[in-house]
């Protein structure tokens, strides 16, 4: 059996509610971050993006990417679950990496949940390897932190 070809390009309007409905699938949204108003806020600049990847028709994964000029952050990196292991991860990252390249940003950067141990495999296999940092965050509205 032959791997389907995948298109990719920018989230539209019309895609917001798919890719909601991924991100909600793979179990990436949380409580406190509305991913419609995350998607907005990456669609609104031009340092950051939402790409998809369809397979004809059907969104089958997307990245939320951007940068701060130095370093490309990677978020909400996604493959829908029927289509895990068919190489839709791989060329998902590949596309969010050339999206950087193509900025001039050298550096992809991305946090995983240290619950979510499924992944780390998955990137280290794409070359990705594990910087120790402490991550510190603060909500500027006031709210208590999250975890």
């Amino acid at each position: 059996m032959s791997k389907p070809a995948l298109s990719f390009a920018d989230a539209t309007d019309d895609d917001v509610d798919a890719i909601v409905a991924l991100w909600t699938r793979c179990g990436l949204t949380r409580p406190w971050n509305d991913p419609h108003a995350d998607i907005a806020l990456a669609r609104r600049g031009p340092n950051a993006a939402v790409l998809v990847a369809r397979d004809g028709q059907d969104i089958v994964a997307s990245v939320m990417v951007g940068h701060d000029g130095h370093r490309g952050w990677f978020y909400y990196l996604s493959v829908d679950p029927a289509h895990q292991g068919c190489g839709f991860g791989r060329a998902i990252t590949h596309a969010a990496e050339q999206w950087l390249a193509a900025r001039g940003v050298q550096k992809a950067m991305l946090l995983v949940r240290a619950d979510n141990t499924a992944v780390h495999d998955f990137y280290r296999a794409l070359g990705y390897t594990d910087q120790p940092r402490t991550v510190f965050a603060k909500w500027l509205d006031g709210r208590d932190p999250t975890p």
